[in-house]
């Protein structure tokens, strides 16, 4: 390598020696520039949890309605709040209307009692009320039911009036 190409690669080197440096400079005065804004303290909250009563039902006993939730805490800003909910048409209501089972078929009829039993354990439960993990729930027998002849007699009729069309 010459002397010449050396020098001018030292001078390229030290050119860009330079640059970086006087970049630094410029960052570092950019930022000592800024304000620096005072954090935010962070408060530790000594409100307790939120408790929700169950959902009261605007009109009717399932549909839109409303619940309210209440907590506890000497500087808590807000300490009872409202809040929309709803409770499904189709749940049960005998367990609670925020309560929602799975039913086993129906049992036997006690011959006794003249009743059929089913239980039914626990699905889902809207805003964790308390609900019984299983359920137990009976109904009269009611009559056994026969197939009805009159279907098989109408089914005859209609074969026969369709016999005495072709006759014809």
């Amino acid at each position: 390598m010459s002397s010449q190409q050396y020098q001018q690669q030292r001078r390229k080197f030290a050119a860009a020696f330079l640059a970086f440096i006087f970049i630094l400079a410029a960052v570092d005065t950019v930022e000592a520039g800024k304000k620096e804004k005072p954090e935010k303290k962070v408060k530790k909250s000594d409100c307790g949890e939120w408790q929700w009563s169950v959902c009261v039902p605007t009109s009717g006993d399932c549909g839109l309605g409303t619940r309210e939730g209440t907590r506890t805490g000497a500087e808590c800003k807000q300490t009872m709040k409202t809040q929309r909910c709803k409770i499904p048409c189709n749940w049960k209501k005998q367990f609670g209307a925020e309560c929602k089972y799975q039913f086993q078929a129906w049992g036997e009829c006690d011959l006794n009692t003249a009743l059929k039993t089913r239980t039914g354990s626990l699905k889902r439960a809207l805003h964790n009320a308390d609900c019984q993990k299983t359920v137990t729930i009976s109904k009269p027998c009611g009559k056994l039911t026969k197939p009805k002849p009159q279907a098989e007699s109408k089914k005859k009729k209609k074969e026969g009036k369709k016999q005495e069309k072709m006759l014809d």
